[in-house]
């Protein structure tokens, strides 16, 4: 955009209050509703899968992949949870973008994902361990950690960060 571009309005030129009344603003608020000495917290993955077990709706565990994740406090306590995806029988898209927008909107200081495999296999498959990695680059550079990454069937998991896919924060 150039000075004298006759395309775009001069912010000299705008009448008073324009960019008040024509544009949102953007405004975050928060609010827990649940206090932080009450909330769990997860101290190892088993943990975690026992609080994913909860939220899931195991009617569709063994039916299509989805994928969820935890967000959490400095204490690894639980501030919130969210669905990322549902995908089919054997795959779901999962999108980086989403997953940290959630973060940063709902304020986690740290995330743990987890999706299920139908097929009861609890072995990740290299997309599984790719995008991991991509998310914990992502993850590094927003200073929002990926804990660990579940990979959940309804009686079992796998963690990644056991089987050294990620490393122990």
């Amino acid at each position: 955009m150039s000075k004298k571009d006759p395309t775009y309005p001069q912010a000299d030129k705008l009448p008073k209050d324009f960019l008040r009344f024509e544009f949102e603003e953007v405004r975050l608020v928060y609010q827990n509703k649940v206090k932080p000495q009450d909330r769990p917290a997860v101290h190892e993955p088993k943990d975690a899968y026992k609080i994913f077990m909860q939220i899931w709706d195991l009617n569709q565990i063994d039916l299509r992949e989805e994928c969820m994740m935890l967000l959490v406090d400095t204490q690894m306590r639980i501030m919130s949870y969210a669905s990322i995806s549902q995908g089919g029988y054997n795959t779901t898209i999962v999108d980086p973008k989403l997953i940290f927008s959630i973060a940063l909107i709902r304020r986690g200081n740290g995330i743990i994902l987890a999706h299920n495999h139908p097929s009861g296999n609890l072995k990740p498959s290299k997309p599984d361990v790719l995008l991991t990695e991509k998310l914990m680059q992502v993850g590094k550079a927003l200073e929002l950690p990926i804990h660990d990454h579940l990979i959940v069937t309804r009686d079992h998991f796998c963690s990644m960060m056991t089987e050294g896919h990620i490393p122990n924060i």
